[in-house]
């Protein structure tokens, strides 16, 4: 991830952690590039008349994180982890009451593309994803993460090693073992 340096995200993260609310307020605008990234590719593999924009849902992000109480967030990397959480769950959301509203037409659907090196591309409904990771994550939580953090969040390998603190060969390992699971349950969904 490029931007500033990970030293005043750090910091300012730590007194937010600490009950101070003006830290995460001082936070954003180091952070603003990045998760307007974030959304921005999120948000391209999303049906081209989304009616969410990478504003939108930078802003509805921030919202949910300024009403929590303060995280426990330990580094940079992280943070863009949680922000990229808390994306996907607003997506997620979307998809559902739009799915309710319209009863199954024009769902959200979701590519899964070469970004993040998964070998084919696939259009994937959104709902049917987070269905298919909540049941990854009653397996193995360490893997369902990663995928939030290489799919929704768009870190690297080494981005999401120093996220989980765990290696990069680690990682790199459960991505390919996650992903396998995620198609075969995918697979699995659709013959439904």
């Amino acid at each position: 991830m490029n931007g500033d340096s990970p030293q005043p995200v750090s910091e300012l993260l730590s007194r937010w952690k600490g009950g101070e609310q003006e830290a995460l307020k001082a936070l954003i605008p180091l952070v603003y590039g990045e998760l307007r990234r974030l959304a921005h590719q999120q948000l391209q593999a999303e049906r081209p008349d989304h009616s969410l924009q990478s504003a939108a849902l930078v802003h509805e992000a921030y919202m949910r994180l300024v009403g929590s109480r303060p995280l426990e967030l330990q580094n940079r990397a992280h943070f863009f982890a949680v922000a990229a959480q808390l994306m996907r769950q607003i997506l997620v959301d979307f998809a559902r009451k739009r799915h309710a509203a319209k009863r199954g037409s024009s769902c959200l659907t979701l590519t899964l593309n070469e970004a993040v090196a998964i070998p084919t591309k696939r259009s994937l409904h959104l709902v049917a994803l987070d269905d298919a990771l909540t049941g990854l994550a009653a397996i193995d939580a360490r893997q369902s993460h990663i995928v939030e953090l290489r799919f929704f969040g768009g870190l690297s390998i080494d981005e999401t090693s120093e996220a989980l603190g765990v290696s990069p060969a680690t990682v790199k390992r459960e991505w390919t073992s996650a992903r396998a699971w995620l198609y075969r349950e995918l697979d699995r969904a659709e013959r439904v």
